[in-house]
């Protein structure tokens, strides 16, 4: 008596019995036969952009000798871009590694001063800060109190706000300088660089008209 088949339990999961599954699950995108779509739109060079039965848009992509790839998978319907696929991930990675390289990571430098710094340090620490914020990071300068400097809290408040004054060109100051324990501290952030304006241009005379030629 010959034996049925023992039916599978396994529902709708083809995980086993799909060899192209794992392929699937790692892909970005959907490519060629992962398309399962009745219809999808075209987009791109060299296609006459519009909307296809996903069989005929694989048949356009397998004339090119290129794949067809699912760009915006919740669209409706799905956008496809007929393209090398290799090439295509190549170029994408390749953009984010260079806007990566671009992204600059602020940070907030620290500049010290005293109550007494002469005039030679504080030229010294200005250079530094208007380097710093021309990196596009934040300065956080402070004046330390000790002892009995602290009576002279004024001195610190001058020596800040002169700072201010010396950056206004690279940096501008978040808020008025405060007191945080034994330290008067003041913030300053980068400012946006401004594209140098075009200077305008001379107005030019108008060319005299032949009558007026004659006239003279």
């Amino acid at each position: 008596m010959q034996q049925r088949p023992k039916p599978s339990f396994g529902g709708g999961n083809n995980r086993g019995r799909n060899p192209n599954f794992r392929r699937e699950q790692q892909q970005e995108h959907r490519t060629n036969r992962m398309i399962r779509v009745p219809e999808v739109r075209l987009v791109g060079d060299n296609i006459e952009v519009g909307i296809y039965k996903t069989d005929e848009a694989l048949r356009i992509a397998e004339d090119m000798g290129l794949d067809l790839v699912e760009i915006s998978p919740n669209a409706v319907p799905p956008v496809c871009r007929i393209i090398d696929y290799n090439k295509f991930l190549y170029e994408k990675k390749k953009k984010e590694k260079e806007m990566k390289a671009k992204a600059h990571k602020s940070e907030v430098k620290e500049i010290r001063f005293t109550p007494n710094t002469d005039d030679h340090d504080f030229d010294f620490k200005a250079k530094h800060a208007e380097s710093f914020l021309k990196d596009g990071n934040k300065v956080k300068t402070y004046v330390q109190f000790k002892g009995r400097a602290i009576m002279f809290k004024e001195r610190g408040e001058l020596i800040l706000l002169k700072f201010a004054e010396r950056l206004a060109e690279v940096g501008s100051l978040e808020s008025m300088p405060t007191m945080e324990g034994k330290r008067m501290i003041a913030i300053f952030a980068p400012k946006a660089s401004k594209k140098k304006e075009k200077e305008p241009k001379e107005p030019r005379e108008p060319k005299a008209s032949p009558s007026e030629k004659e006239s003279e």
